[in-house]
């Protein structure tokens, strides 16, 4: 078996002549390493399918071949078998295609001992195509001598290894590590027979005692060296590759080591064809144009004008293997020789007479490249010149030229190379030249190169040489290279002042394109950046210099109007010649100097600069992950501060026995043991939430006693969603309140009329989750949530209705560990963030620094404490329903019809005559039984069932349900008796037997056709919540004597067969049903209805089954507290069904050929709530689109051994809502996206964001519920210190309301008016906004209108504040002793500058710090007045700058002192 290099060309041979030589020396010479390493190009297809399916990244592969077992082998050797010896060709296969790929790898000659061959070879290669279809194929081969010293290759049997299949079969092939032989060659695997085969052991025969061994695994250190390797090459550990060091173990790819890269510098770089720049570009434009004559489409006359519109040098490190990195691409120019020639010649190319400059004889490149070298002979440097040509699209004339619509192709028509380290390195900063060849020859590129009659025949190798007079008729590349670490730099200023200058000149003479490039180039050249490797969208673009026509028909006006390049990114190589569109940017040279220096002006930039992208400054406040992150909670108060808050005499915690609950540590760990829970006697638990108190934390912008009343919304397991009513923030006259160490206020409930339930502090919230709750085998996944899952808080302010901010509380501490009952207290902290800007100066003189957007940092804030008490008390269960609980079918996926065993027993038509009535009876009550236990708890509201009373007695409650059960089923058997009777005895007693009506006799036979329909008819209650996959098999049979095609009809298209074998075997490991796994079971059509499957006669076959839904109601209680009563309220709490999947009935038909239903499935569908692992809320402006990116947690799959093919989506439940997530760099952290379409203002938006982490989705491992409020915006830019006013406008709605404002931050924004008003419909309402920031930058506020009757919201607004810095008028200094107890006083003279008396007011951007003698003077004209400071003590070291206001009584700023305060 021989894979040779050669492109797409494949060549097989039993015989095949050998050379004997070693082949694991490297060759001398980099062209016979080149020609080594071609290789064939996998399929396109095959590339094209691992793209999809985000396989992009290659990875490294390590292959052991140890020892070959061959028994099939002639035990007695001849004298010709005695010198034979046995060589292992491996080579890459795609099996879907019948292709083999890459390269063939021979292993060294070995001999035979006995029956057995010892090859002991270590294969390393890496590959993107990690798809099912890829393999390796090995093939074993005696070599026997020739007399002519050739060697004689005959195949003795091979096999095939399966790299990434998913059957189980290859998979204990693998774990085997043994590989059986087969006979015949691998020819045979081109066989149309064997054309998608999964399986090859059915068609190839199996060598009786031939096996190989092996060992296949990943190898992660060759991500390091794959930009040594070309990708598919199998390549050995001791085989010499260049850029790679040496190992002593003689395997260098083991413990990969890298040689060192050292950076050179290539400048001056000319290129000259010959016979001149000029006749060769005219002889090449009059090929191709005379070419698109003889092959034009259109009347005759039509004139396509071919001409040059770039010229583009490709410069790349080459090792022989591959390119070490992506070559550099840079954009020549057309140079002349000498300024002295400008007046012997005149060009040609165009008309302009007035210009006298000489035609260009060179190509020249004018800044320099920066290259990475490492010492070793085989390393190259490969030269591409690529011309780029346009053309007109279509029938155009001479004046249509003018036009844009002009197509692109590439074209090469020279290439080099050369070795710097092949002879003796004498070439540092000295001229090198070197010969370009064209011409059909193998490059490194891979690429067709233009050939002309003369370029033929100079087609020698490469040689290194003075220049000569020799060389100077041949093609040729002229440039220096030396080391960048011994190479000066030259002055950054010097080369910004040089660009400019050409700039400033090209500027002054735009009629002459070619002027200013007459020069020969500079004796040292700017530097340039790493030049990069232009993609398709970066060819895309229009050039920035003329286009020069070397045609005689060029129009003069023809250089203006460049063409246009725009292949479609799915193109080859090959159609980029032909693709053709229009594009808008402009490509990327070398030559420009992105960065601008700190002394150049911005606004002296080359016309057409790419701009540079400004930091992003968002409108809304980030995220905060709580639930990865959770707030400290351990306890910061004081001894007296927790005296406090255990006087406010709250509700003990107690178990069933009337005994408090034992007190656990938060700042302990807690060992969960699930067999420990699952075995406790009390296995019902009624969890409690006691929200004690609020300690505040005193926040810039606000006033000490804020905030005053509170509400908390939450959510716990799936439940539904909590909001609680207002709570009053209560503190004791009697305890002297401290500022340094705030007393914790207690929380006190506030009723709808507004008085303060101080009798009862605190407020609890109750969930009773017992066997009647969860579903069969849901126990330990609830034990699992309260291990690892933190439930999120939110803290409001129910007078203003803003978010004070955010918290989360660890649910492990309410695991019972077998204990009765436990509590713990919890204190932590209220977090909320913000987005904060750099200060700006007001009297900045850097025009750049005041318009560019200053970028903003995240501040996090504690806005104060929260005090929950949590706590779980074991109940106990009855005997009876715990059986009923634990008692599951033994294959609960699996739906067998039922076998209906008695017939019609008379009466009414109805389907509950079908069944018997005792099986009937029994489903009844038990499923009453289930509505009445369980609807309350999964989907009642926690409304007022949450709040219950200290008194309420849970036994009452068992009492009471258990009599409910038994009301109702009597009522329920009573109903149908007394309905039969009754509707029999009144049909015979109101008409005859002959009086009966036409619609009644068709009213029967629909009556008759739907008790047949019952009688086919299996249902089954599936419980579903959002986003989780719910899989069953439904047992379908086929009762006829004739085989049957089956088509399957389903009427939602949430529920859907599973089509696909490995998703189907994937969700039957999941739920370990035991039942077969039948692969291409189903056949599909486009058009069909749905699946077709084919049953035999009296045939039973599973159909699998999954129903998904990822939509779900998105309604929402309203923004505000509620006013839920404190007793019991059953009805009320049953009005909360919100954020469920929608109940549903789905029909499954199972049609016959003559399209009568085999059997009907009828899926009834309960929704259940689901768990929110994650809250967020994001604020936005209104009416526009918010764009949002979330970052995941790190997360890896067990089940995957490579961490790299995890699949990670999402899904949202809003369908308008864009959310996506996409994979970048393995290893790299993933962000979800997401695009909301806005809303007006004050509406809110609340949506679910499902993250998947397996690849069929079967249920969410995090629900992110996810809030944007939407508001409107307001833009004030204002001074620090000095009060700016704003206007807004209030809009009445349809009905009248009393409204006040409030402000997030009171002590800076003032609303006028700021008592209540009414608000009559549709009237408008202004409102003057008093702005007075203290501290400078850029900040964002909020003001919310609220309907004081309802607790509703009314308008938002979120104010985008750009607050200045103030023009200082004196600085000071002071300092202050530290720890002395008291601070220090100082004085200020103020003088007033006005002639008549004035009075003015002191301000502070720290009054905590600084406190003035007077906040109010007034004095005469001219008059000075002394200002008294007093400085607070401080405890620690430190400064800090402290802005003095001087304010007139408009609370403009008349002067601003800085005072800088050193405690020391």
């Amino acid at each position: 078996m021989l894979l040779e290099g050669r492109h797409c060309q494949l060549v097989w041979n039993e015989e095949t002549m050998v050379k004997t030589e070693d082949i694991s020396n490297m060759a001398d010479g980099w062209n016979e390493e080149f020609e080594r390493s071609r290789l064939v190009p996998p399929p396109c297809q095959t590339v094209r399918l691992a793209v999809e399916s985000h396989l992009t990244e290659s990875q490294g592969f390590q292959l052991s071949l140890s020892r070959l077992t061959a028994a099939h082998l002639p035990q007695e050797m001849s004298e010709v078998e005695q010198h034979m010896t046995y060589q292992l060709r491996v080579t890459l296969f795609d099996r879907n295609h019948q292709q083999f790929f890459g390269k063939t790898w021979k292993s060294p000659p070995q001999r035979r001992k006995t029956n057995k061959i010892s090859f002991h070879e270590v294969l390393y290669f890496h590959t993107s195509l990690r798809l099912p279809s890829t393999e390796v194929v090995l093939e074993l081969v005696s070599l026997s001598p020739r007399p002519d010293g050739s060697q004689q290759a005959v195949g003795r049997g091979f096999t095939v290894l399966e790299l990434f299949s998913n059957r189980p079969e290859a998979q204990a092939a693998d774990g085997d590590r043994r590989l059986n032989l087969h006979h015949g060659s691998p020819r045979s695997l081109l066989h149309p027979l064997l054309k998608d085969t999964v399986d090859y052991s059915s068609l190839l025969k199996t060598i009786d005692g031939a096996h190989l061994e092996y060992v296949i695994k990943n190898h992660q250190a060759l991500v390091s060296v794959m930009h040594l390797l070309p990708e598919n090459v199998l390549i050995s550990g001791n085989e010499n590759i260049p850029g790679l060091a040496t190992s002593p173990t003689g395997d260098a790819l083991l413990r990969p080591q890298l040689l060192k890269m050292l950076p050179f510098t290539l400048n001056r770089l000319t290129i000259s064809l010959q016979p001149s720049l000029e006749k060769f570009e005219g002889q090449l434009l009059q090929l191709i144009n005379a070419d698109c004559h003889n092959t034009k489409q259109g009347p005759e006359g039509t004139l396509k004008a071919v001409v040059i519109q770039e010229r583009r040098l490709h410069v790349g490190v080459h090792n022989g293997l591959c390119f070490m990195d992506k070559p550099q691409v840079v954009v020549l120019e057309p140079l002349a020789r000498s300024r002295s020639d400008s007046s012997s010649k005149q060009s040609s190319l165009v008309k302009d007479s007035s210009t006298t400059s000489p035609p260009p004889q060179t190509l020249g490149l004018r800044s320099s490249l920066e290259l990475k070298l490492t010492n070793h002979q085989a390393i190259a440097i490969v030269f591409q010149l690529e011309f780029v040509f346009s053309a007109p699209i279509g029938r155009e004339t001479m004046l249509s030229a003018t036009s844009t619509s002009r197509a692109a192709f590439l074209q090469c028509v020279r290439w080099g190379i050369w070795f710097p380290f092949q002879g003796p390195v004498d070439w540092k900063g000295e001229e090198i030249q070197i010969v370009l060849q064209g011409g059909a020859k193998p490059n490194p590129h891979g690429v067709m190169v233009y050939s002309t009659e003369m370029s033929a025949k100079t087609q020698s190798p490469v040689t290194l040489s003075p220049r000569g007079s020799a060389q100077e008729q041949k093609d040729n590349m002229t440039f220096r290279l030396s080391s960048s670490l011994e190479r000066k730099a030259s002055s950054p200023k010097a080369s910004l002042r040089t660009k400019q200058e050409e700039v400033s000149r090209q500027r002054r003479s735009p009629s002459s394109p070619l002027q200013g490039q007459r020069n020969i180039l500079p004796a040292s050249p700017p530097d340039s950046p790493q030049g990069p490797g232009l993609s398709l969208s970066q060819l895309a673009a229009t050039s920035r210099y003329p286009t020069i026509s070397h045609s005689s028909s060029a129009l003069p006006w023809q250089q203006s109007f460049p063409s246009l390049l725009h292949p479609s990114p799915l193109a080859s190589a090959h159609q980029l010649s032909h693709a053709a569109c229009s594009g808008v940017s402009n490509i990327a040279h070398l030559e420009m100097d992105l960065q601008r220096e700190r002394d150049a002006s911005p606004f002296a930039q080359d016309e057409g600069a790419q701009l540079q992208e400004l930091p992003f400054t968002p409108v809304h406040a980030p995220v905060i992950t709580l639930g990865m992150n959770v707030p400290s909670s351990c306890s910061a108060s004081s001894r007296s501060a927790l005296a406090h808050l255990y006087s406010a005499d709250f509700p003990d915690i107690i178990d069933s026995d009337g005994q408090v609950a034992e007190v656990l540590d938060p700042t302990e760990p807690v060992t969960f043991d699930p067999r420990r829970e699952e075995t406790d006697p009390l296995q019902g638990n009624l969890l409690v939430f006691q929200f004690l108190a609020f300690t505040r934390i005193p926040t810039v912008g606000v006033g000490p006693d804020w905030p005053d009343n509170v509400y908390f919304t939450f959510q716990f397991y799936r439940f539904p969603p909590v909001t609680s009513q207002q709570l009053k923030l209560l503190t004791s006259d009697k305890v002297q309140q401290k500022a340094s160490t705030p007393l914790p206020c207690v929380l006190a409930s506030i009723s709808k009329d507004g008085t303060v339930n101080s009798g009862s502090p605190g407020l609890q919230v109750q969930f009773k989750v017992d066997e009647s709750f969860l579903r069969p085998g849901e126990k330990r996944w609830f034990l699992r949530y309260l291990a690892l899952h933190t439930m999120h808080i939110d803290i409001w302010d129910s007078d203003s209705l803003l978010l004070i901010g955010s918290t989360a509380i660890e649910l492990k501490y309410m695991l019972r560990l077998g204990k009765s009952a436990v509590q713990a207290l919890h204190e932590v902290e209220v977090l909320t963030t913000d987005y904060v800007g750099e200060d700006l100066l007001l009297t900045s003189t850097d025009p750049a620094q005041r318009t560019t957007i200053s970028p903003m940092t995240v501040q996090t804030i504690i806005r104060g404490r929260l005090h929950v008490r949590t706590g779980n008390i074991g109940c106990p269960v009855e005997p009876s329903k715990r059986r009923a609980a634990d008692v599951m079918p033994s294959h609960p996926h699996i739906i067998t019809p039922c076998v209906v065993t008695g017939g019609f027993r008379g009466g009414s038509l109805s389907s509950r005559n079908i069944l018997p009535l005792n099986a009937r009876n029994a489903a009844q009550a038990h499923r009453l039984e289930m509505d009445v236990d369980s609807r309350p708890l999964f989907r009642r509201g926690i409304g007022s069932d949450s709040f219950l009373p200290s008194e309420h007695n849970p036994e009452a409650d068992d009492m009471r349900r258990k009599l409910d059960c038994m009301a109702a089923v009597h009522r329920r058997e009573g109903k149908e008796v007394a309905e039969v009777t009754g509707r029999t005895k009144e049909a015979r007693s109101a008409r005859g037997p002959n009086q009966m009506k036409p619609s009644e006799q068709h009213s029967k036979a629909e009556c008759i056709a739907n008790m047949l329909s019952q009688a086919i008819t299996t249902q089954h209650l599936l419980y579903a919540s959002l986003g989780s996959a719910e899989y069953v098999e439904f047992v379908l049979k086929n009762p006829f004597n004739t085989p049957q095609t089956v088509t399957v009809h389903i009427d939602d298209p949430e529920l859907s067969v599973i089509t696909d074998t490995e998703e189907w075997g994937y969700f039957k490991s999941l739920t370990k049903t035991p039942t077969l796994l039948e692969e291409n079971m189903f056949h599909l059509e486009d058009g069909a209805p749905g699946p077709r499957v084919y049953v035999r006669p009296k045939e039973s076959l599973h159909i699998p089954l999954k129903y998904q839904s990822f939509i779900c109601d998105h309604t929402m209680a309203l923004q505000g507290p509620s006013f839920l009563p404190t007793v019991k309220g059953s009805q009320l709490a049953k009005k909360n069904l919100s954020n469920i999947v929608t109940a549903k009935t789905i029909k499954v038909t199972f049609k016959a050929e003559d399209g009568k239903p085999m059997a009907i499935f009828q899926v009834n569908v309960e929704p259940t709530p689901h768990v929110v692992d994650q809250t967020f809320r994001l604020y936005h402006p209104e009416l526009c689109f918010l764009k949002k990116a979330i970052r995941l947690p790190p997360w890896h799959d067990p089940s995957v051994a490579d961490a790299n093919l995890s699949h990670i989506s999402v899904r949202c439940s809003d369908p308008n809502i864009i959310c996506q997530t996409r994979m970048l760099v393995p290893g790299e952290p993933q962000d979800v996206y997401l695009k909301v379409p806005g809303s007006p203002s004050p509406l809110m938006k609340m949506f679910f964001v499902m993250v998947f982490t397996d690849k069929w989705m079967a249920a969410p491992s995090q629900i992110w519920q996810i809030y944007v409020h939407f508001l409107e915006r307001v833009d004030v830019s204002c001074v620090s210190g000095q009060r700016s006013c704003q206007s807004l406008v209030l809009r009445g709605k349809q009905a009248v309301r009393k409204v006040k404002c409030f402000s997030s931050h009171p002590l800076e924004i003032e609303v006028d008016p700021e008592a209540v008003f009414v608000l009559p419909p549709a009237a408008v309402q202004e409102l003057q906004l008093k702005v007075q920031p203290w501290r400078a930058g850029s900040r964002f506020l909020y003001v919310n209108a609220v309907d004081v009757e309802n607790r509703r919201l009314v308008a938002s607004w979120l104010l985008c504040l750009n607050v200045h810095r103030p023009v200082l008028s004196k600085a000071f200094e002071v300092c202050v002793p530290v720890g002395s107890g008291r601070g220090s006083s100082r004085k200020i003279t103020y003088t007033n500058p006005y002639t008549s008396s004035r009075s003015f007011l002191l301000r502070s951007d720290h009054p905590d710090l600084l406190q003035f003698k007077e906040d109010t003077f007034q004095i005469d004209g001219g008059e000075s007045y002394t200002i008294g400071l007093r400085f607070a003590p401080s405890q620690s070291p430190g400064s800090v700058e402290i802005l003095v206001y001087v304010n007139n009584l408009q609370e403009k700023t008349e002067e601003t002192f800085c005072v800088k305060v050193n405690y020391s």
